[in-house]
């Protein structure tokens, strides 16, 4: 059993496809979550057995000492520090939140786990932040597996592309490689097939940042990334040439927050508390649960795989001396 620290765990999408994940008899068991945001540990505490801390983990020192007290068999530690800086949504510049991906090396660093797994957004890779943060983790002697990730093709229908570092101590870099590339599906996921009768609807509204792109989509594709923000059709709302239906003949409506926890993947029993506004941006800075699941499973996979090579190679003795009246003899084992 690989035991977690969830870091900047938000809502929990991250810990919960750790933890739903399963190889034979293999599979996680998430010790604790740290978040800044008191929504969101409220709701992770809704949903989770083991506990949620509200914490600011730009105060590494008292962070990574926590950790150490409260949960010293932790050997993997994942999470996803704050992406609004990285955002193909916001302002592209690096702020005081991109200097958190640097925070959460650190406090890898100093905890020390077997494993660690960081999650942003796809162009956070040739961020300033995160070379600082590669250089700790090499430094600490981490090999890493860097890929972007679509979401729609790793078990969620949604056209979502994430960057995953994921750290193994002793490894060559890209040692899971291979195993991404066979699991990685051969088509996008679509909202229909994931979904299946839940939906009453064929297209469903969903906001443009400016109305030079489309703003209704079939449940026959993968569903665009889901922000934090879900507002429902305005009047003037034009209408795009890529739009799959016509909002003015067709019943055609904006998703729900439950139905957008959905197309995150999260499952039907999973509790939401809290204002529309605040639920709407806990689901839309989550990391899709099936996404954490895949990535997950890798993992497992990988071990199971060195555990059997462990298996396999040829046992080794040292050599058994004794001494005689007259002489040391070495006896070998064949």
């Amino acid at each position: 059993m690989i035991h977690i620290i969830d870091l900047f765990a938000g809502c929990g999408g991250l810990s919960l496809g750790f933890q739903s994940a399963k190889h034979g008899e293999k599979g996680f068991k998430v010790l604790g979550a740290y978040d800044a945001w008191k929504p969101a540990v409220h709701n992770y505490s809704l949903n989770f057995d083991h506990p949620a801390f509200e914490c600011d983990l730009s105060d590494i020192d008292f962070s990574a000492e926590h950790i150490l007290k409260n949960a010293p068999e932790v050997n993997m530690i994942i999470g996803g520090p704050p992406c609004q800086d990285f955002s193909h949504a916001g302002k592209r510049n690096e702020g005081s939140r991109a200097s958190l991906t640097k925070d959460f090396a650190t406090i890898v660093q100093r905890v020390k786990p077997k494993w660690f797994v960081m999650e942003n957004v796809d162009r956070s890779q040739k961020s300033e932040a995160f070379k600082e943060a590669r250089e700790i983790f090499k430094k600490s002697g981490y090999g890493l597996n860097e890929r972007v990730l679509d979401a729609s093709l790793c078990g969620a229908p949604q056209k979502r592309k994430r960057f995953f570092c994921i750290g193994l101590l002793g490894a060559e870099d890209g040692f899971l490689d291979d195993l991404i590339d066979i699991a990685i599906a051969q088509k996008p996921m679509t909202v229909r097939e994931y979904m299946k009768e839940e939906l009453d609807i064929d297209h469903y509204y969903r906001h443009p940042r400016n109305y030079n792109r489309r703003g209704v989509f079939s449940v026959d594709e993968p569903a665009p990334t889901i922000r934090g923000v879900n507002r429902p059709i305005p009047d003037g709302y034009p209408g795009h040439k890529n739009d799959t239906g016509c909002v003015r003949t067709e019943n055609i409506r904006a998703l729900s927050t439950k139905e957008r926890a959905r197309l995150q993947t999260f499952p039907k029993n999973f509790k939401w508390v809290g204002a529309k506004t605040v639920l709407e941006q806990l689901i839309g800075n989550a990391v899709p649960v099936k996404l954490g699941e895949f990535v997950a499973m890798r993992i497992l996979e990988h071990e199971a795989r060195n555990m059997k090579k462990k298996e396999a190679s040829p046992k080794r003795y040292s050599p058994l001396k004794y001494k005689s009246e007259d002489q040391t003899k070495t006896l070998e084992y064949a």
